[in-house]
């Protein structure tokens, strides 16, 4: 079981360094054609479209900021902690 919450521990670690990476690349003026920032793209997307269609459908008009790595941030540390508490 250690094993796998730590495994689980590794993948959200990634998953939330690409989500901060592509908030980084938001911000400079860096090409997402590039292979690196399409895999940036293709891995943090499938995680940041939900979140944006919640937000859209909550009715949050966040206006030219997308909140949606926030909330993708914070749903994966919700199931990293209930997986902990499943799991210990």
């Amino acid at each position: 079981m250690i094993v796998l919450y730590r495994a689980l521990n590794i993948l959200f670690y990634i998953i939330e360094t690409f989500i901060f990476i592509r908030i980084v690349f938001s911000f400079l003026p860096i090409n997402m054609n590039n292979l690196f920032g399409k895999f940036i793209y293709d891995m943090t997307e499938p995680i940041l479209s939900p979140c944006r269609e919640l937000l859209y459908k909550i009715g949050l008009d966040t206006g030219p900021f997308d909140f949606s790595p926030l909330v993708a941030v914070l749903f994966l540390r919700i199931i990293s902690a209930v997986i902990t508490r499943i799991i210990f």
